[in-house]
């Protein structure tokens, strides 16, 4: 392959269940010139085994010790070899013109370093969840978000492969490594926003990460400090990495899962019977989490009081 236009970056972590629909969805791209580049942190399941048994020319595979998803992609960018670089995770599916509708943009785009898109969300299953619309489309707007809100879905990026590589993932951020990342490159270039959905974003139990509303307090006050100050240390990464996997178990991770999807499909998709049917199963998981008692007596309230309250759940 000697007209490779598009590394696909894709790190994976015992995603055996999901990879392969996720991998189908990059070979049958509408563009052509791309390397699909997977990035295998140490997964103990059938992940490699899946990967492996595809034999397409334009799959690249790395094995790695498990060492998280930040050392994954440092490690992956040593080895892609397009200037331009799409973000995609294992438990994803690309929308068939994803990557010729983000190509052609970063060209009539000069400036554009990171051009992200909006995404329709899945549960594990694979059904429909909810839209999630780019609440900030132009540089401009971009910019003026808070540093708190992170302005892309890191699986639906594409990026200039120097600019990222120059500054690269922090490894002590853990789970919110591309938020850092996109503080750093703010003085870098223009970044944008797609307003179509160019892929599928799988919400998945099993997932590294969980909803960060069910993250204790000392992480937040750690978050907020690094994005503020554009850098993290190793003690804060240590301590992030200690409150993470204290909160790394199956009920925990489930619970957050759960109660994800009631609060998508009671402010994102109204149906309140299906948030009421998610939030159960939450607080039969967690049942200490008294914010899940009071969505699921919200639940019953009226349409138009929900968005109300929805507004001011979303501004805390």
């Amino acid at each position: 392959m000697t007209d490779i236009k598009i590394t696909v970056l894709m790190p994976c972590y015992n995603a055996g269940d999901y990879i392969a629909e996720a991998i189908d969805s990059v070979l049958t791209q509408t563009f052509p010139d791309f390397e699909l580049l997977v990035v295998n942190d140490g997964s103990s399941d059938k992940t490699a085994n899946v990967i492996r048994s595809f034999h397409d020319k334009r799959i690249v595979l790395i094995e790695q010790e498990q060492q998280g998803i930040a050392a994954a992609l440092n490690n992956g960018l040593q080895y892609a070899r397009a200037d331009y670089i799409a973000r995609f995770d294992a438990d994803d599916i690309c929308f068939p013109e994803r990557l010729e509708k983000q190509y052609q943009f970063m060209l009539a785009n000069p400036a554009c370093i990171v051009a992200g898109s909006g995404a329709d969300y899945i549960d594990h299953n694979g059904q429909y969840v909810f839209t999630h619309y780019p609440a900030a489309k132009t540089n401009a707007e971009i910019r003026a978000l808070p540093f708190d809100t992170c302005p892309f879905i890191h699986a639906s990026v594409m990026y200039k492969k120097d600019i990222v590589t120059a500054t690269g993932y922090n490894i002590h951020a853990h789970s919110f490594e591309d938020h850092l990342l996109w503080q750093q490159l703010r003085t870098k270039g223009e970044m944008f926003n797609m307003a179509e959905q160019l892929l599928r974003v799988r919400l998945n139990p099993g997932s590294i990460t969980i909803d960060e509303r069910k993250r204790p307090e000392a992480f937040h006050r750690i978050k907020m400090k690094a994005l503020q100050s554009g850098s993290i240390s190793s003690q804060d990464g240590d301590k992030l990495r200690c409150l993470i996997d204290e909160q790394n178990n199956a009920a925990t991770k489930q619970g957050a899962y759960y109660s994800l999807l009631a609060k998508k499909f009671l402010w994102n998709n109204y149906n309140p019977a299906r948030a009421r049917q998610h939030m159960k199963t939450a607080i039969a998981l967690n049942d200490f989490d008294i914010t899940d008692y009071l969505l699921f007596g919200a639940s019953y309230l009226p349409k138009n009081i929900i968005a109300n309250l929805y507004s001011l759940f979303a501004a805390r």
